[in-house]
């Protein structure tokens, strides 16, 4: 979807001109830097006073036997500080009965294969592959099948990082793909499958040169369904790097079901390299961003769109770039810091082409976020029904 040029340079100039105004009553700018929770230190434990190490008819020195630690979630994703409510279609998926366990316990027993195969299989997948982290190098991507039932559950349990090795998108799902089966006849706005990631990192995924629908998505390329990422890390993922309206490194989504949004709630973004959009990207997608962290993202293409003569196109949005029509882009709870666009929205890109979409962002800080040529808003811009809406957020 295309945004013809003079109307963006028009739009550009008339916003640029009611911002130097000054803010509506609607929309809050102020100064400050997030603050970062830290753990509160833990009690140490002591023997009560007077205890003796004499045996006693009601006191024994032998102590019982403790049980085993369970492994702990190492995953720790997000904004610390952000405290955005979330609703139940963010929430995380039960997942204590499994219908795949990929491994038996020991790390060599998680593999690509394993991971593909569960994953074209469908339901609700967990890993069991030792108490420590472990990195799945993937060998091929894994592929959600449509006709494989009505959810997809990928559980890292914190433990788990998925690796495309900066060879391959790690994570497909398009219900318009004949090859995954076609499952209604309206595959672009179908409810299922549902795909979920949670407690999850993906990493070095790439999907350069992957040109069927619209190419985009080095972690994950949803079309169709619902997607939800809850609790999960993406770092270091590319797509290509050039193209005006291509993107996502991380994700890029596509056809969601009615128009709901995705939900990506407590998950960080960093150091994503596409086009357009670093962390995520979407045509026609609404998005709801609570308490995520979105740092060092790059959108490297150059020429805007629609491009430029004379230019390949992309370089905007260098942690979200939305176009489309009518969606919405909720944010609250989030920090966005140090993503650099070479040329708009050096955080955000979101265009509205028939000017009825609408952006809110609360209780969120954009600092140090570089447009290269061209915003309307400190690190944003935006083109939609009206202003944005700003509460309680630091935007310079």
């Amino acid at each position: 979807m295309r945004t013809p040029r003079f109307w963006l340079v028009a739009a550009l100039v008339a916003a640029l001109g009611v911002a130097g105004c000054g803010s509506s009553p609607r929309t809050t700018f102020t100064s400050g830097t997030p603050q970062v929770a830290t753990a509160p230190s833990l009690p140490t434990a002591s023997a009560p006073a007077g205890a003796s190490a004499t045996p006693s008819a009601t006191a024994s020195a032998t102590p019982s036997p403790k049980p085993k630690p369970k492994p702990v979630a190492t995953l720790h994703a997000g904004n610390p500080s952000g405290h955005a409510s979330i609703p139940a279609a963010g929430r995380p998926v039960d997942t204590s009965h499994p219908d795949h366990v990929i491994g038996t316990g020991a790390p060599a027993s998680c593999t690509s294969a394993a991971v593909v195969k569960a994953v074209a299989a469908g339901g609700v997948i967990t890993f069991k592959c030792g108490p420590a982290p472990m990195t799945i190098t993937m060998t091929a991507t894994a592929k959600v099948r449509n006709d494989h039932g009505s959810r997809v559950v990928i559980d890292g349990g914190g433990l788990v990082t998925l690796s495309g090795a900066g060879k391959r998108r790690i994570l497909y799902m398009d219900t318009c793909d004949k090859a995954q089966v076609w499952t209604t006849s309206h595959c672009d706005n179908q409810s299922t499958p549902r795909l979920t990631v949670q407690n999850i990192t993906f990493t070095k995924g790439n999907s350069t040169g992957q040109t069927f629908e619209g190419g985009g998505g080095g972690a994950i390329f949803d079309r169709g369904g619902r997607l939800a990422v809850i609790n999960a890390r993406f770092a270091d993922n590319r797509c290509d790097p050039t193209g005006p309206d291509l993107g996502g490194a991380a994700i890029r989504a596509l056809s969601q079901y009615n128009n709901e949004p995705v939900y990506v709630v407590n998950s960080t973004f960093t150091d994503g390299v596409c086009s357009n959009g670093g962390g995520l990207s979407s045509i026609g997608v609404s998005w709801t961003v609570l308490n995520c962290l979105f740092t060092d993202n790059r959108a490297i293409g150059n020429g805007a769109n629609p491009a430029t003569s004379g230019t390949p196109g992309g370089g905007s949005g260098a942690a979200i770039y939305n176009d489309g029509d009518t969606y919405v882009l909720t944010i609250a709870g989030t920090v966005m810091t140090n993503n650099n666009a070479n040329e708009g929205g050096g955080a955000i890109f979101y265009v509205s082409n028939d000017r009825t979409g609408t952006m809110s962002i609360a209780n969120s800080t954009l600092t140090h976020n570089k447009s290269g040529k061209f915003q309307n808003y400190p690190g944003i811009f935006f083109l939609g029904a009206h202003a944005p809406t700003f509460t309680h957020s630091t935007i310079k």
